[in-house]
């Protein structure tokens, strides 16, 4: 049966603070912290220790490590955002939104503009290539809760996760070889994912497979044997035990086994940002070198390269 509804797409993200400062940091960490996806701590626990000590130490300190990223256009997360929505455009014969799971633009805000415009039904793509709970349905939970605002919601097409497609994984790899070309091959080629703790997987999410599946998919498309390429998990926080082996622990033993030139990359960041931009190009880059390594290059993110763009057009047209 043809489908006569006005179709958009919804671009979600994560989301960004709007400005460089502890206030607004503040406010991003507090939405961000308090979403139960994130962190599943009982409320009456853990909000007196968000609200009282950890918001209080850490806003400030992330905001410091903002403005070393910080750009004249504004956060990279969401400068980047907005370029693959414009060039997604020029794909698409229908409206395309961006809207952030935490800060702004709002999921509502994305949805409200894209109804302006006569939408009806949208194709939800979260750019996480690798789907977890702490993340793409994440995404799911706030359309829900901006639906309650809404006198007519509108129907949804759900994007889950595209962390196998062909043209994803062809985009990564050529990614590395454009990066090859200028720079040179290191030893060994690193796959840095955001961590999620181990007990979230324990339970069921699937992330850290789609993660090994993105990784063995690299190697083979990059003709890589198994001693080339290899799978870490950065960005933990708090005491418990996250998914593993570490990013800055396995940083610091590769020197001694002989890796002294390394190529990192975050395959499931659909765009540079805080935790690529600082934490793995930079703070990576000082735990390698301290170690004992000689050369370390980050290969950026995916961002609004021509192939990304084309496969995301190519995942709303598989949808649609």
């Amino acid at each position: 049966m043809k489908n006569n509804k006005k179709q958009g797409v919804l671009l979600v993200n994560l989301g960004t603070p709007d400005e460089p400062t502890a206030p607004a940091v503040k406010r991003f960490l507090a939405q961000f912290l308090q979403d139960k996806r994130v962190v599943d701590a009982n409320r009456l626990i853990w909000c007196p220790v968000l609200y009282g000590v950890i918001l209080p130490i850490r806003s400030s300190k992330v905001a410091k490590l903002y403005k070393t990223v910080w750009t004249d256009e504004g956060s990279p997360l969401l400068v980047y955002s907005k370029k693959q929505a414009e060039k997604l455009r020029q794909l698409l014969p229908m409206p395309v939104e961006i809207g952030m799971t935490y800060g702004n633009p709002s999921l509502l805000s994305g949805v409200e503009a894209l109804q302006a415009q006569g939408v009806e039904e949208i194709i939800v793509l979260p750019l996480y290539p690798q789907y977890s709970g702490t993340t793409t349905a994440a995404v799911s939970d706030g359309l829900t809760k901006a639906f309650k605002s809404l006198p007519v919601i509108p129907a949804i097409r759900f994007i889950r996760d595209y962390y196998s497609h062909p043209m994803y994984i062809k985009a990564l790899a050529d990614s590395v070889k454009r990066h090859w070309e200028k720079k040179g091959k290191s030893d060994y080629l690193l796959c840095s994912y955001h961590g999620i703790p181990k007990r979230y997987a324990d339970n069921g999410d699937i992330y850290p497979l789609h993660c090994e599946q993105t990784t063995e998919l690299l190697r083979q498309e990059l003709g890589l044997d198994q001693n080339q390429i290899g799978m870490t998990y950065q960005s933990r926080f708090g005491r418990e035990e996250w998914l593993q082996p570490y990013t800055d622990k396995t940083l610091e033993t590769m020197p001694s086994k002989g890796i002294k030139s390394l190529d990192i990359m975050a395959p499931a960041f659909s765009v540079d940002c805080l935790e690529t931009l600082e934490e793995v190009s930079e703070e990576c880059k000082e735990i390698f070198l301290e170690a004992g390594g000689e050369s370390f290059s980050y290969i950026p993110c995916l961002n609004d390269d021509e192939q990304h763009i084309s496969l995301f057009a190519e995942l709303v047209n598989q949808t649609k």
